[in-house]
């Protein structure tokens, strides 16, 4: 009896979003793969890592999918300083990865615990604003929503992770938009964030840091240096053409050119391997997926829900349209993956689970209607 109503539950789950997301998890192993075989010896430990990531995020989704996510409301406090505890604990115990003190070492498997911290800032910042959107949103409630999303904000540009710190502005300035906010005040974020991107650019960036945004302006400048990682993908991308060049056979990552091609400049991979048609796929699955998150928030029964799916997809967006456009030269190298298809436990986990708090949301919806 218990296994014919989870057994239907199922059969409600969004499989047009859960197939969408499980084809660009697909792209993104075959890439990997093509990868290792490449390798002077080969190596597949990171695939088996991603396939088990795939296991686990499969059954966070169906387990997501089935508990009311209305639940997470009542725990959004307690979620919101596990965050903090997690991003402080990280810059006291953690281990550093290219320049970033921001992952955490278990038994030998690294954790990088931002990208959790990136669903559980949404699932606060939804509880926070639904209290307020009743009502106009007042200067108090933007001061001290900012407030809240400052502390994280700030630990993460410790590590630092300039990356994930601006999917957290981006984040808290999505989510306030989606409230009544007044034209003047939103004026206002944008004049403090320019003034402190000023403040951070002379005083907090690191050089690297400073160089990849100057690179990005010029990647002329410096091509065997700073501006080697996008001049290699640049090259990566134009090499594929129209039908690309086979699976393990693109020069650039075969021959090793291009750095951090299982992570950062796997769309570039994929570029030269399936050349512009597979490109524009990916692409198109992405935008599919897109539309697919906005139908499921336009038909959300509660403000909670709609802030939740609001958040999830511009978390989505924004790592989609940095991650390809530092591989086409078009934004700075930030070390954002790309959600799905980049080799990386952590951020395939999380984005699993935000696929299943909207197979939630997609489930309850449903029942409402009914």
């Amino acid at each position: 009896m218990i296994f014919q109503k989870y057994f239907s539950q199922i059969k409600k789950f969004d499989w047009i979003l859960l197939s969408i997301v499980l084809i660009l998890v697909i792209f993104g192993l075959v890439a990997i793969y093509s990868i290792a075989v490449n390798a002077d010896a080969p190596d597949y430990g990171l695939l088996i890592k991603q396939i088990i990531a795939l296991v686990l995020g499969l059954i966070l989704v169906f387990f997501l999918g089935f508990i009311d996510y209305r639940i997470l409301r009542s725990y959004a406090n307690l979620l919101y300083w596990l965050g903090v505890v997690l991003l402080t604990g990280v810059l006291i115990f953690g281990i550093t990865v290219r320049g970033t003190r921001g992952w955490y070492s278990i038994f030998g498997q690294v954790f990088q615990p931002v990208e959790v911290v990136k669903i559980l800032m949404i699932v606060f910042l939804s509880k926070y604003l639904t209290s307020k959107s009743s009502a106009s949103f007042n200067f108090k409630n933007l001061w001290i929503s900012f407030l809240f999303i400052i502390i994280p904000l700030g630990l993460v540009l410790l590590q630092p992770d300039l990356g994930s710190a601006a999917i957290f502005v981006v984040l808290w300035m999505g989510m306030i938009w989606l409230t009544k906010v007044k034209k003047s005040y939103m004026i206002l974020i944008v004049a403090f964030l320019i003034l402190s991107f000023l403040i951070s650019w002379f005083f907090f960036l690191e050089d690297y840091q400073r160089d990849r945004i100057i690179t990005f302006l010029q990647p002329n400048r410096d091509p065997l240096g700073q501006g080697y990682n996008i001049t290699q993908s640049i090259i990566a991308v134009g090499s594929g053409q129209f039908w690309g060049r086979g699976l393990s056979l693109g020069p650039q990552s075969r021959l090793n050119f291009l750095p951090a091609k299982e992570t950062d400049f796997i769309f570039s991979v994929i570029a030269e391997a399936l050349g512009f048609v597979g490109s524009f796929f990916v692409i198109a699955l992405f935008g599919l997926l897109f539309w697919r998150i906005v139908k499921i928030m336009r038909k959300s029964q509660d403000d909670f829900g709609i802030f939740l799916t609001w958040g999830v997809l511009l978390m989505i967006v924004v790592q989609v349209f940095i991650n390809i456009g530092m591989n086409l030269g078009l934004a700075p190298v930030a070390g954002l993956p790309l959600p799905f298809i980049s080799a990386g436990g952590s951020s395939l986990l999380v984005n699993l689970m935000a696929i299943g708090i909207l197979q939630s949301i997609y489930l309850r919806q449903k029942r409402s209607v009914a």
